[in-house]
């Protein structure tokens, strides 16, 4: 149950990071410092990371699950 939360933690944290970036970005475009067609890419490319990081996250947890029960 324990890494479950761990992994959970995460999760959340990467999203976090995810929202942070964003918040990031849109206000650069509204300082005109990138247009609306390179805001539109760096969304798309944070969420494919963002997701990528979540099937890593998932991958580990599967992993240790069942080092854990072989124990």
């Amino acid at each position: 149950k324990q890494i479950h939360k761990y992994a959970e933690n995460g999760k959340v944290a990467v999203r976090n990071i995810r929202r942070d970036a964003m918040d990031n970005f849109k206000k650069q475009q509204k300082a005109s410092e990138i247009t609306e067609d390179e805001l539109k890419i760096a969304e798309k490319d944070l969420q494919k990371l963002t997701d990528d990081s979540c099937k890593e996250l998932d991958k580990l947890l599967e992993n240790k699950e069942k080092e854990l029960m072989s124990v």
